[in-house]
């Protein structure tokens, strides 16, 4: 899909506020509310925009995590995709990060106690192409 000028703008836009109205993000761009809606709906469609987020911050990020966990994922053959798929629907999945080197991904994990834990990491190993896992419990946070 091409992108212009105007569409990485909004895709800049969007990034730093996805609630933002249509009629803000045309203001700013200086095009229609029309033009923004448009434009928006033929990035979804082109897959250019694969879907909107939310980011939380620290303490709410903490909020209802218990215990925090690294998780390092060894990935066996091309099971990659469906392996992240999967993985993003569990509410303990904090963030998924592609790595290289011995593990493939590392999942940042957060649950209520240590069974609920171990309950996610279970639900992972089982998942199909998931080769090998090692998780390190985060204990305390220095910076961030």
């Amino acid at each position: 899909m091409e992108l212009d000028d105007t569409d990485r703008r909004l895709i800049a836009l969007l990034r730093d506020d996805a609630r933002r109205p249509a009629s803000s993000l045309a203001a700013m761009l200086g095009v229609s509310r029309g033009t923004v809606q448009n434009r928006i709906a033929r990035l979804l469609r082109g897959g250019a925009i694969q879907g909107f987020t939310l980011r939380l911050g620290a303490e709410a990020e903490r909020a209802g995590a218990g215990v925090r966990a690294i998780t390092a994922i060894e990935i066996r053959g091309r099971s990659t995709a469906g392996v992240l798929r999967a993985m993003r629907g569990f509410p303990e999945v904090r963030a998924l990060h592609m790595t290289n080197g011995r593990w493939d991904v590392i999942a940042e994990l957060g649950a209520e106690g240590l069974e609920a834990l171990d309950g996610a990491l279970n639900r992972i190993r089982m998942l199909e192409g998931v080769a090998n896992t090692e998780t390190s419990i985060l204990l305390s946070t220095q910076k961030g």
